[in-house]
């Protein structure tokens, strides 16, 4: 026990100490006021996929009941919809469930896990947790991953890496050609987790499908999740593809029935409706392109995006530009000392934003 204000309070992991927040997108204000629209979460803007309501309303009638905890239906679901083994897949409560699955599976106290910055913000978060220590490496000045710097930070202690593919924040995403000399320069026994969340809109062919490079390398494990393009967001339900022993380690760390029948129906009728998803997913993309190039127009720089986002780095004037979207009616990402970052919304939305964008312009 510890002293605390002269009272002994339990003792807790001095892991935790420091251990920073996790912050959700901000909500967007409800009022009698105009239209808010949320831009901070990377959300899909549309509703479920058709049939996908039904399955969820018919699954909640039985809530009262234990969802099946080896997912079933749904592994065999997506084994044959992306062609890999059953057993080399493992659920859990959204990617970054699983991201914390696999640092469970991999790492402790006095090892190290790798993974660029700013990527992510859940990394640093579950890699303390675990006990492990992070290695972070800058991005480039062109907000890529500097896979050059990630391989030399590599040693002995070293026991997963974390590669965000397209990253979030920026939205660039790494080559084929960039990635497959990273991967050959990574030892056989550490573990290269290949977060790919925004998989669905990517449009650059150069950029690989990670799971053309599982297949042959036992250390490479592929996140994927129904979050963003499916936009099962609220459900909470993600999958790794790995090879078994990966995979049997993740189904060891899983938290029991932590994904609910809800959310297992849900992501088995959005792979089912997969015509709509890609419309949904292409209208997306159009936005995307329409938003990135009203923002070069108007002088700004702006990564060539694969994601459902923008990035603009705005330094010591971030907070001022969160807060002017704010009061024009879009929520955006504030990081703050760095930039924001906005998710691709319902056209109204990103017009407000560009809106925005234009007049904060002619202030810099």
């Amino acid at each position: 026990m510890t002293q605390e204000s002269g009272e002994t309070t339990p003792r807790l992991r001095s892991a935790l100490d420091g251990i920073p927040t996790y912050k959700p997108g901000k909500r967007a204000a409800a009022g009698d006021g105009p239209t808010a629209y949320k831009l901070s979460s990377n959300e899909n803007p549309y509703p479920p996929l058709p049939g996908v309501m039904e399955q969820a309303a018919a699954a909640a009638a039985a809530f009262n009941r234990y969802p099946d905890m080896a997912c079933g239906e749904l592994i065999a679901e997506l084994a044959e919809h992306f062609g890999v083994p059953a057993e080399h897949i493992a659920t859990g409560t959204g990617s970054v469930g699983v991201a914390q699955q696999l640092i469970q599976s991999t790492a402790g106290p006095g090892d190290e896990v790798i993974y660029a910055w700013r990527s992510f913000e859940a990394y640093p978060i579950i890699t303390q947790i675990s006990g492990a220590k992070s290695v972070q490496v800058p991005l480039t000045d062109g907000e890529d991953h500097n896979l050059d710097a990630m391989a030399s930070a590599i040693t002995d202690r070293t026991r997963l890496i974390f590669v965000c593919n397209p990253n979030n924040p920026t939205g660039n995403a790494i080559h084929r050609e960039d990635l497959v000399r990273f991967l050959d320069r990574v030892p056989s026994d550490v573990l290269v987790v290949l977060d790919e969340a925004y998989r669905e809109f990517i449009r650059d062919e150069a950029v690989p499908d990670g799971l053309e490079l599982y297949r042959d390398r036992p250390n490479v494990c592929v996140l994927r999740t129904f979050s963003k393009a499916y936009g099962l967001a609220g459900l909470r339900i993600g999958f790794a593809v790995a090879h078994e022993r990966v995979a049997a380690a993740l189904r060891k760390t899983a938290v029991p029935f932590g994904v609910s029948q809800i959310a297992q129906d849900a992501a088995v009728a959005s792979l089912r409706s997969e015509t709509a998803l890609l419309e949904r997913v292409e209208a997306l993309v159009g936005e995307r392109t329409r938003v990135r190039e009203g923002l070069l127009a108007q002088g700004w720089t702006v990564p060539d995006s694969q994601a459902n986002f923008v990035w603009l780095r705005l330094g010591d004037r971030t907070v001022d530009f969160a807060a002017a979207c704010e009061a024009a009616g879009v929520v955006v990402r504030p990081f703050a000392g760095e930039g924001v970052r906005v998710s691709i919304g319902e056209t109204e939305a990103n017009d407000i934003f560009l809106r925005v964008a234009e007049e904060f312009r002619k202030e810099l």
